[in-house]
């Protein structure tokens, strides 16, 4: 196999004491927190006493300092152990870089020490009943109050953290005439009147991840909580356009890590299983399949360790991060579905890894824009969109 050269031995360092970490606080209660739908609030704690959350925030605001990879090891981590409960991507890197990037002194010292200490669970709130890969369809409103304040109503739906979620960044119209044009970020915290948490969202999988409904009637949002300030009012569709490669990139990252321990996991099991009196792996059909699948997951995982490559050198282009995103997620559910094959019926039991890791790898062509979308904006750059 082509040796990975992006990981410093202080990556690869980290990368163990996260395992540690997960083997001690998350793998024993997994599958409880499945049974329950979300994980405990204690894990969450937990880890930003490690020092595990926003570790690509600087250290003035309580974040470790590090670059993006340390990030990407610990989602290789997560992925690898198939712990699909733990929100720690979406809180430490999305929720956390746009209140870095584009909020003002103020808000970096009032959340970010926050969400890096785990006080708060961070959201962010784009998808609603009639908007999701479109986000210039959002109908949540914010229209601005004589005093400076926002009133703030809508309802947002698949919000991953939204159960724990103290603080969620609402993606709104605060100038519905002006369409994407009028959209912006506020910083809504739990408690704020008219803000509800809806019932948690039972899914086909992801089980342990607290997907909830978001509900805001007639929510005061004082003027410090639009993101950014009033330089940034009506600028949010420009701040999420700049910061979905990255998100997508990430989805990327774990779709190439979950993938790749599918097929060490089915490795071992074609090797112990026994068929006719013979290991499943002396069939032919089962190695050949198993050096496809491992060719193409080769294959990606080079391509997305270039893309990171970008990413750290801020190069990464809309396009590709699509094409990462799309191109990795479907090999994803191709490599699960094989990989539940040859497990046979074994694959079909809940209590099997490769049971859960095909249920969970569903949702990956879905969010962060649907592979459908991704391919539409690679269209675009290659001067074939519709006019």
């Amino acid at each position: 196999m082509i040796e990975r050269t992006i990981f410093s031995p202080e990556h690869e360092s980290f990368r163990d004491s996260f395992r540690r970490f997960m083997d001690r606080e998350i793998a024993p209660h997994h599958e409880a927190w499945e049974e329950q739908g979300y994980v405990d609030r204690e894990v969450w704690r937990k880890a930003g006493a490690n020092g595990f959350l926003c570790l690509t925030m600087p250290e003035e605001y309580g974040g470790a300092g590090g670059d993006k990879l340390y990030s990407v090891a610990q989602m290789e981590e997560l992925a690898r152990g198939g712990f699909t409960g733990i929100g720690f991507g979406l809180h430490s890197e999305i929720v956390a870089p746009y209140i870095l990037h584009y909020g003002t002194e103020d808000q970096k010292r009032r959340y970010l020490p926050r969400l890096a200490s785990g006080e708060m669970v961070g959201a962010i709130a784009m998808s609603e009943p009639a908007a999701g890969s479109d986000l210039q369809g959002v109908r949540s409103t914010a229209i601005r109050q004589p005093d400076g304040s926002h009133l703030l109503n809508g309802s947002k739906t698949f919000i991953t953290n939204g159960w724990h979620a103290d603080l969620v960044v609402v993606v709104a119209k605060t100038d519905p005439a002006a369409g994407a044009k009028g959209t912006s970020l506020l910083l809504v915290e739990r408690g704020m009147p008219g803000f509800a948490v809806g019932k948690r969202l039972k899914k086909l999988g992801l089980k342990a991840q607290d997907t909830s409904e978001l509900f805001f009637d007639n929510v005061r949002v004082p003027a410090t909580h639009l993101l950014g300030g009033e330089p940034m009012r009506n600028r949010g569709f420009i701040c999420l356009m700049e910061q979905l490669p990255w998100e997508r990139m990430q989805i990327a990252v774990t779709a190439v890590a979950a993938a790749q321990a599918a097929i060490d996991w089915t490795v071992q099991y074609v090797k112990d299983r026994r068929v006719f009196g013979q290991p499943v792996a002396a069939f032919q059909n089962t190695r050949y399949k198993l050096a496809e699948l491992q060719t193409e997951v080769q294959v990606a995982r080079v391509f997305v360790d270039r893309c990171l490559e970008l990413v750290l050198r801020d190069q990464l282009d809309t396009a590709t991060a699509s094409m990462a995103k799309y191109w990795t997620t479907d090999l994803q559910c191709k490599v699960m579905d094989e990989c539940v094959q040859l497990h046979g019926g074994y694959g079909f039991m809940w209590e099997v890894p490769i049971t859960r890791a095909y249920a969970d790898a569903r949702v990956q062509r879905i969010y962060g824009g649907t592979n459908e979308i991704m391919k539409e904006v690679i269209t675009r750059a290659m001067g074939l969109g519709a006019k």
